[in-house]
């Protein structure tokens, strides 16, 4: 099909100039529906009298339909995007722009998603569809422990995932770090759990702060009911994670004043596994912490990073100086362009 498309490209190249466009109108009514006109000529940056003719043109094949609250994609509009999405994906150069991310990175793949998360909540939804596919692919038959983090990324995809065991494989969801002063629901016990319930597999809970007196860390590592999770998670062979913006995370997670202005000083500006990035991908601060490290990470198989957006272009930048090269990246395509423009092969 693709090859076709550009051979029409060759004789005609304003078909395909307005294939992208109506697609892109698809994709952002798929994604913000219910959507008023003046909502969505912001958003993709054109003039309300030329989406005007291409949403009354797009309503009558039969594709959107209109409301008080806004346009929306009928079944079938829903249908042909779907059906487009592969193809049209390869047209705008997501793929060549997948490759040279993960040799950039020096990492296994790079998976990027059309649209921004900051903007587009769905492209949340992709990002953990595109999980649940990674997971049935990667993770080999019989026992599985996944150690998962926590986030308000992490919360949303873990609703995408489906069945993932079968009659040779069975998986233990575990909480990569202890979380309690989170709010629940972005907790890592609480996304883990999660994670099992969709995919029918199996879970256990780390039930201890994240942020720890090295007095306080030191007597839970003797409490017998935490060391048999820890050895769990110790034990993992998939990690699913995301990364943070440092400064967004430090205040979630009720660092003090001072904390937060040695922070800027030193120009954090990304977090993972209780550590802070610079824009460099040096270390600037590590917090004590229940759970994964980041040195523990190196010999684990499978390791997904899911985050995206253009605000976390830095900190993903910033934190892939660290990561294994087994790590796949799913990302956006705000956050990949905005990393690419500083990327040189």
């Amino acid at each position: 099909m693709l090859s076709e498309l550009q051979l029409i490209e060759a004789i005609a190249p304003d078909i395909l100039y307005v294939l992208q466009e109506r697609y892109r109108i698809l994709q952002s009514i798929y994604w913000m529906q219910p959507i008023g006109r003046r909502n969505l000529s912001e958003s993709l940056v054109l003039t309300e009298r030329v989406l005007r003719t291409e949403t009354d043109l797009l309503k009558k094949l039969g594709l959107i339909a209109t409301s008080k609250s806004g346009m929306r994609l009928t079944e079938k509009g829903e249908e042909v995007y779907e059906q487009l999405g592969d193809t049209m994906d390869q047209l705008f150069g997501m793929q060549q722009n997948e490759r040279q991310l993960a040799e950039s990175f020096g990492i296994a793949r790079c998976i990027i998603v059309s649209g921004d998360c900051d903007q587009q909540k769905k492209v949340v939804e992709e990002f953990g569809r595109l999980l649940d596919e990674a997971l049935h692919s990667c993770l080999p038959d019989g026992k599985n422990i996944i150690a998962v983090m926590g986030g308000t990324t992490m919360a949303r995809a873990a609703k995408q995932l489906t069945n993932l065991k079968n009659d040779k494989r069975q998986n233990l969801f575990v909480p990569a770090r202890g979380g309690i002063g989170e709010a629940v629901d972005v907790q890592a016990n609480a996304v883990s759990a999660e994670m099992a319930t969709r995919s029918n597999g199996d879970y256990r809970a780390l039930f201890v702060p994240e942020q720890l007196s090295a007095v306080t860390y030191d007597s839970l590592l003797k409490e017998p009911s935490i060391v048999d999770v820890l050895d769990l998670i110790n034990q993992a062979n998939c990690v699913i994670h995301s990364i943070g913006r440092a400064l967004h995370m430090a205040a979630r997670r009720k660092m003090t004043e001072e904390e937060i202005l040695m922070l800027k000083r030193k120009n954090a500006v990304a977090e993972s596994f209780g550590y802070f990035f610079d824009e460099d991908g040096k270390v600037v601060y590590k917090i004590p912490r229940v759970g994964l490290q980041l040195k523990d990470i190196r010999g684990i198989p499978y390791i997904f990073a899911v985050a995206g957006g253009k605000s976390k272009a830095k900190a993903i930048r910033a934190y892939m100086e660290n990561a294994p090269k087994q790590t796949w990246l799913i990302t956006d395509e705000a956050a990949s362009n905005e990393i690419l423009k500083g990327v040189t092969l």
